[in-house]
């Protein structure tokens, strides 16, 4: 493979955005074609990545790919002096989770570019919006190929900052505007536990790297030390898990930090899709997936329990929102939980160090497709909004199935592998899931299955009263197919999401196999990975359809009964339904969750009473101690002064008499003895 591979992926949006700022305004039309060309240069060289480590059964965890085999970036300390040494190198993780997030990044990312050729056609921002889109990108592919700690934290926050850039896009909008900072904010409460965890991790083990790390937790899985904190709760083990999962609850919108994620929607739609959909909510459960061999199993207790009632929490919201992407958003939120769950109900890491292969192939699985469904969902539902003049109200739409055929049945296909509906991806990354629950914590595999049944019910709602449902405005009357520029990126996602179940990536994560043919081939690859992800060639392609049923029959007919439940429910309550009837029915518990169990009102209403109690302290801390110090400091000079000037004549004979009888004082002590 060449090494310079993997700086192509990475720098090319990079390439693209510093073009694009310096000469964007100047040829708009330009900046859009040259970011879509980056990212899909990127995604070609991915797909060449992919089929590298498909092709090396050598390649594993933490191989690192930079210029000369080695690059020191950071150097500090001197460990002979009896000191700590930090050495940071900057190189390219390439294996199998690294590359599977490259082509997932770059492929829907660059469906998402193309589509918004389309949808930012005519805006007066348009080539400062795919400079923000190409330097995301570049951060969110730094992110994923990091090799240490301190590389990751950069790419980590580089993101933060291009989300905050991209919610905040139309920012003469004061609600924009306020998402952006909300989510900002928000995430650096989680960021400033996940550095916390950082620093704990160094000086414990006095590396970032992440293949050292992995080596000398194998090693001794209790390098942080047994001290136990917080009045015995935790041992610094748990601890440091424990603060590296915050970075994954503010990235990944999980529970007490999920409630920026809903607000980000105020951005342009794209940037839904891409971001808060398919990539940078992803990253925390990617990182997670990294360092997994961090977390000991009181942490992982506690991460799956997290991604349990976030799961359930958002799915319930979800159930009574009105706006076509906040419905999304909280599914985001919801799909995002499934995933943290996954990582907590894998296999305990003080077992997993007896097997080199472990990940968290669950998690990864659905993380994957949910890319694709999720995006593709986002991009209909901007379809949707693009022919409704920006209309996002669910309940000013209607029978749209006949002015939209394309946007229906893609986003329909999209929702059916969101519900999880056979053979769709979505049933074959969530029947995963709830098959690990359900040997592992029958009690989270009751929540997985509420909440698949709960995500085909609200889903549901949206299809049957924006598709099917009766014309309620006459903006549907006015509403036409998105152009083809828009419609191509909605077909192709469509196809991923009926059939990237199939492809394999459950056992490409896990790495339960590895193409070897004596002459690499992208064609060698296909046929062999076809073969192990769809089955043996006796037993057909029907074989890998069923595998889950013969795996995990009763979670696989759970997560059917759910669907089919959900799906009913939806039917009997929403199908030609000209207004929602759950108020009328559940005034107080519908009431709840439309306004998101208040959670944005408690936060409100906390942050106020403490920060009104903190500056009233700081207010009589200023104007009585230290004004009163200040006063005394005041008072005591001018007092000292005053004395002093008494002593001060001005006549050359006192002065004269005042040395000599110092003088004469000095001798007598002098002589006393």
């Amino acid at each position: 493979m060449n090494d310079y591979l993997p700086w192509l992926i990475l720098l090319m949006p990079l390439l693209a955005a510093v073009l694009i700022a310096l000469y964007g305004d100047k040829q708009p039309a330009l900046s859009g074609a040259l970011s879509v060309a980056a990212v899909c240069a990127s995604f070609v060289c991915s797909i060449l990545m992919w089929a590298y480590v498909l092709g090396n059964p050598g390649t594993q965890a933490n191989h690192f790919i930079s210029w000369e085999g080695h690059f020191t970036w950071l150097n500090v300390g001197n460990p002979l002096n009896g000191g700590s040494q930090l050495r940071v190198e900057f190189g390219l993780v390439i294996d199998p989770l690294s590359t599977l997030m490259l082509v997932i990044v770059t492929g829907v990312g660059g469906l998402i570019h193309i589509f918004s050729l389309g949808y930012m056609r005519g805006d007066r921002g348009y080539a400062r919006f795919f400079a923000c889109m190409s330097l995301f990108t570049f951060s969110m592919l730094g992110l994923v190929m990091s090799g240490n700690f301190l590389q990751m934290f950069i790419f980590w926050e580089l993101v933060g900052v291009c989300s905050y850039l991209l919610i905040g896009f139309w920012y003469e909008r004061p609600a924009a505007a306020d998402a952006a900072k909300k989510a900002f904010l928000t995430n650096r409460l989680g960021d400033f536990g996940f550095f916390c965890g950082i620093i704990l991790i160094w000086a414990a083990a006095h590396t970032l790297n992440f293949g050292d790390l992995e080596t000398r937790f194998i090693v001794n899985p209790k390098i942080l030390g047994t001290t136990t904190v917080l009045g015995g709760l935790l041992t610094m083990t748990t601890l440091g898990g424990l603060l590296i999962f915050c970075g994954a609850v503010g990235k990944s919108a999980q529970f007490p930090l999920h409630v920026w994620l809903p607000d980000a929607m105020e951005g342009p739609t794209p940037v839904s899709a891409l971001i808060h959909a398919a990539t940078m909510v992803a990253a925390g459960v990617y990182m997670l997936c990294r360092v997994f061999f961090l977390f000991n199993l009181p942490a992982q207790i506690v991460v799956a329990w997290i991604g349990g009632f976030t799961a359930l929490l958002a799915a319930l919201i979800a159930v009574q929102q009105n706006d076509i992407k906040r419905i999304l958003a909280y599914s985001t939120v919801s799909q995002l939980g499934y995933m943290v769950m996954a990582t907590g109900l894998s296999t305990p890491a003080k077992d997993m160090f007896h097997d080199p292969t472990y990940h968290q192939p669950e998690a990864m699985f659905h993380l994957a497709t949910h890319a694709c469904f999720k995006a593709l969902l986002f991009l209909g539902a901007g379809s949707v909004i693009h022919a409704l003049s920006h209309e996002q109200d669910i309940w000013k739409m209607g029978r749209l199935k006949d002015k939209m055929p394309v946007t229906t049945w893609t986003f329909l296909a999209g929702t059916l592998a969101l519900c999880g509906v056979w053979p769709l991806s979505g049933f074959f990354s969530k029947d995963a899931i709830l098959a690990a629950a359900y040997v592992r914590s029958p009690v989270l595999f009751g929540v997985g299955v509420v909440v698949a049944c709960l995500t085909t019910f609200y889903m549901f709602r949206l299809v049957f009263v924006v598709f099917w449902g009766k014309a309620k405005t006459d903006l549907t009357a006015h509403a036409y197919e998105s152009p083809l520029v828009m419609t191509f990126p909605l077909g192709i996602l469509a196809v991923a999401a009926v059939v990237a179940g199939g492809l394999g990536i459950f056992e490409f994560v896990s790495r339960q196999f590895f193409v070897t043919p004596d002459r690499f081939s992208i064609l060698a690859w296909t046929a062999n990975s076809a073969h192990h992800a769809l089955g043996s060639v006796e037993s057909g392609f029907l074989a890998g359809l069923f595998e889950p049923f013969r795996h995990a029959l009763v979670p696989a007919l759970c997560g059917l009964g759910a669907v089919l439940f959900g799906f009913l429910a939806a039917w009997g309550l929403y199908a030609g339904a000209p207004s929602d009837p759950l108020p009328a029915r559940i005034p107080a518990l519908s009431r709840a969750m439309r306004n998101k169990f208040y959670f944005d009102e408690l936060y409100a209403w906390v942050i106020a009473r403490t920060q009104d109690a903190m500056a009233t302290f700081a207010d009589l801390f200023d104007t009585r101690i230290v004004a009163g110090c200040v006063r005394l400091v005041q008072g005591g000079t001018e007092l000292c002064g005053r004395g002093l000037r008494l002593a001060q004549t001005g006549n050359l004979q006192t002065y004269a008499f005042l040395l000599a009888a110092g003088a004469a004082v000095a001798l007598y002590f002098m002589f006393r003895n």
